[in-house]
Formats: structure tokens, C-alpha cells, sequence
């Protein structure tokens, strides 16, 4: 088979994501009301969910190592048959049990699925053109995948609506919709993730898995000897900690401002995936500025907007103000990532690409778990503006972190990309 040129990686990469993110969008709003409707409770249900951002930690590491060692295609391979697992599993699951190892399952997924395709294209634009620009392709990926996880919610909603469906209840349908569209992700990457291993055979599978730890000592290592990865992984800790301010606390600050816990949950679907299709504008429109100004000092002032909207959901006294803050809140959110993983990105040059964005993401777990904590403690002992105040305040002193890769990162490009650098519609 002949090999992909950058174009080729970029729309296959895409449509991966798109297949990617979509089941997650049918799951995200039954998440918490299918283990309530068949029959456990709150706490239950919490205990429960804990359980998959605990493995998530314990193996983020191990598994971004494993990708680097045997490759990006196996290991989301391994992912997909493990979430259809879990799907299945999910179908018919009404124990605290049941749920239990549905989450444990979730947690080996979303450790092993995180880091190996943003790797598989990076490595394989950069060995198609050294010179791709990978940026670009990284922020349509935020477009598809906010596109994709609105879509989801949206069809959920229809289908509960339409519900029940004969013996399978309204909440139960969406599970067997995404059990469906991840078999369909299963069959895209094999049939899409083309990957050049040389070695094949048990022994060299074996040499490859021996080598997982010098993969984890790689990405340590690489963490020891760069600055600007030290500060990206920082921005990943302020990060992490804010995020709670508007994914966690938005829709308790919309109920106190509505007056009505019932109302502001009725408001939260259509907002919610209105958020994400404002996250996917984010991304989309997020290269026009990063190719003025250049990516570190678009970092800057990303985080400083985003601390900013956060403040207004703090101050805003109406619904629709506070609204609007957090749309535009998602629509920064949406153009910070693919900012970030470039630059990110843009510091590996050897075999630990996979390795090195699972510490990204491994440590957003802690600092997300931190901030609920401190973040709640604080609403209770003073106010929820207070709160909310202080999770923008920790959003906005990640800004200062993206200067150090200036001089690191390439240079701001001209207002229109070269001909074969265009994405394909």
C-alpha cells in the first residue's frame, strides 16, 4: 500500500474523531440518569463513577507507554473492543456491581483511547511532509469532535423523547445506538489507521511490551529536561482546576439565577450542546489568530478571555447573561486545545509522542479532583459567586506559562496556508 500523503491523514484523522466522539455524545445526557432509573442512588452512582477517574490516573501513563512501544493502532484497537465490552455490559446492567464494572471498564478505555490517534497523526503527517502543518488539522479535529458530541446529545434527546421502544426503554436506546456507532468506530480503524511496524510475531510483541517502561522513563525524562513541557504540563494543572468552575458549577450558578432547580435542568440540554457546537466554532476559527500572533501568545490570551467569561458567570445576575458567558466560556475553551497539544506536540522528536500527552492529560485528573473539592468547599462556606471567582483567577494564571515556549514554537504563518496545505472540505 502506498503511503498516505498529509492531506490523506488529516481526513482520515477526522473522520476517526468524528466516529470517536460521537457515541460519547448519545452517552453524556443519560450519564447520570440511567443508573438512577434503574434503581441506584445518587451516592451509589458517585461512588461508582469515581472508580473510572481512579484507573484513569493508574494507567493514563502505562498505556500512553504501551502506544509508544507496540504502536498507536493496536492499542486503540484494544480500546475499541474494550468500550464495546462496556456498552454491552451497560445495556442491561441495574446493579451496583454491574455499574461498577461498567466504570472500571470505562476507566481502562479512556486510559488506553487517550493520546494514540492524535499521536498516529501527528507521526504520520510529519513522516508524510516534515514540514505539515499539524496545527491546523489538530484544531478541525476540536470542530469535528464538538460537532460530533452536540449531534449525539441531540439525538439523544430525540430518542428518549420517542421512547420507550417496545421492550427497550426510552433511557436504555441511546446505549444500544452508541453500542452500534462504536462497533462502526471498531471497523474505521482497521480499515483507516494504516501504521508501518517492522517487527511482527509474539517475540517482538513481547520485546515491544518490555520496552513500555522506558517509554514512561522517556516521557519523565523529556518532562526533566524541557522547560516549556514543564510549563505546558503546568498550564494542564490550572487548567484542570478551573474547568470545574464551568463544567461543574454552571448549572448550579443557572439554578440560582432562574430560581428553579427543574427549570435551570430543562435549560441545560439545549445550552449544553449549544456549548459544544460553540467549542467546535472555537476551533475552527481559533488557526486565523494563531497564525498572527503565533501560538504562545494566543495560549496567553486564551486563558486570560476564558478567566475572564468565567467572571461573568460569577457576576451576571440573569440567566441570560450568565448564558452567554458560558457559550462564549466554551467557544475559548473549544479554540485553547488544539493550541495547547500543538505546542505540545511541537517539543517530541523522538519515540514518545503517546507517552508524553498522557502525562498531559494524566494530570488534569487530580487537579479537576482538587478543584471539586476546593472549589465546592468554597460555595458552601461562602458563596457560589465567590466560587466561581476563584476558579477563574486559577484559569488566568496558567497565561503566563505559554510565554515560555516563545522562540520554541514555529513561527506565525501567512494569513493563507500554501495550496497542499489546505484541508480538504
Amino acid at each position: 500500500m502506498s503511503a498516505l500523503t498529509a492531506p490523506q491523514v488529516r481526513r482520515r484523522f477526522l473522520w476517526l474523531i468524528a466516529l470517536r466522539w460521537l457515541p460519547v455524545g448519545l452517552m453524556i445526557p443519560i450519564t447520570v440518569l440511567l443508573p438512577l432509573d434503574r434503581g441506584l442512588t445518587l451516592a451509589q452512582y458517585g461512588s461508582a463513577a469515581a472508580l473510572q477517574g481512579i484507573l484513569v490516573l493508574l494507567l493514563e501513563l502505562p498505556t500512553g507507554g504501551l502506544s509508544d512501544a507496540i504502536g498507536r493502532r493496536p492499542v486503540l484497537l484494544l480500546a475499541g473492543v474494550v468500550e464495546i465490552g462496556a456498552l454491552t455490559l451497560l445495556t442491561f446492567a441495574d446493579t451496583v456491581v454491574l455499574f461498577l464494572i461498567f466504570y472500571t471498564l470505562q476507566g481502562v478505555y479512556r486510559a488506553l483511547d487517550s493520546g494514540p490517534l492524535d499521536a498516529w497523526y501527528v507521526d504520520q503527517s510529519l513522516a508524510a511532509d516534515p514540514g505539515a502543518d499539524i496545527e491546523t488539522g489538530l484544531s478541525h479535529s476540536g470542530v469535528v469532535l464538538g460537532v460530533a458530541v452536540a449531534a449525539g446529545a441531540l439525538l439523544t434527546g430525540g430518542i428518549v423523547a420517542l421512547g420507550p421502544y417496545g421492550p427497550v426503554a426510552a433511557l436504555t436506546m441511546p446505549v444500544f445506538v452508541a453500542l452500534g456507532l462504536q462497533v462502526v468506530s471498531f471497523a474505521a480503524v482497521v480499515l483507516l489507521m494504516t501504521e508501518h511496524r517492522p517487527r511482527r510475531g509474539l517475540v517482538a510483541l513481547a520485546e515491544s511490551v518490555r520496552g513500555v517502561p522506558a517509554a514512561i522513563g522517556g516521557a519523565l525524562g523529556l518532562l526533566r529536561r524541557s522547560r516549556i513541557i514543564v510549563a505546558l504540563v503546568a498550564v494542564e494543572i490550572f487548567w484542570g482546576f478551573g474547568m470545574v468552575a464551568f463544567e461543574s458549577l454552571m448549572p448550579v450558578r443557572l439554578a440560582e439565577v432562574v430560581g428553579n432547580t427543574d427549570h435551570a435542568s430543562a435549560l441545560m440540554g439545549p445550552v449544553g450542546s449549544a456549548g459544544w457546537l460553540a467549542s467546535a466554532l472555537g476551533a475552527a476559527l481559533i488557526p486565523l489568530l494563531s497564525r498572527r500572533i503565533g501560538a504562545p501568545w494566543t495560549g496567553f490570551a486564551l486563558r486570560i478571555l476564558q478567566g475572564v467569561t468565567v467572571v461573568g458567570m460569577a457576576l451576571f445576575a440573569g440567566p441570560v447573561g450568565v448564558i452567554a458567558a458560558y457559550l462564549v466560556c466554551y467557544t475559548v475553551h473549544g479554540a485553547s486545545s488544539p493550541v495547547h497539544m500543538g505546542l505540545l506536540h511541537r517539543q517530541v522528536e523522538g519515540p514518545y509522542r503517546a507517552s508524553l500527552i498522557s502525562l498531559n492529560s494524566m494530570v488534569a485528573q487530580p487537579a479537576g479532583a482538587l478543584g471539586l473539592v476546593t472549589l465546592t468547599a468554597i460555595a458552601s462556606a461562602a458563596t457560589l459567586p465567590v466560587a466561581l471567582l476563584v476558579g477563574a483567577v486559577m484559569l488566568a494564571l496558567a497565561a503566563p506559562l505559554y510565554l515560555v515556549a516563545r522562540g520554541n514554537s514555529p513561527a506565525p504563518a501567512p494569513a493563507t496556508p500554501p495550496a497542499e496545505m489546505t484541508p480538504a472540505p
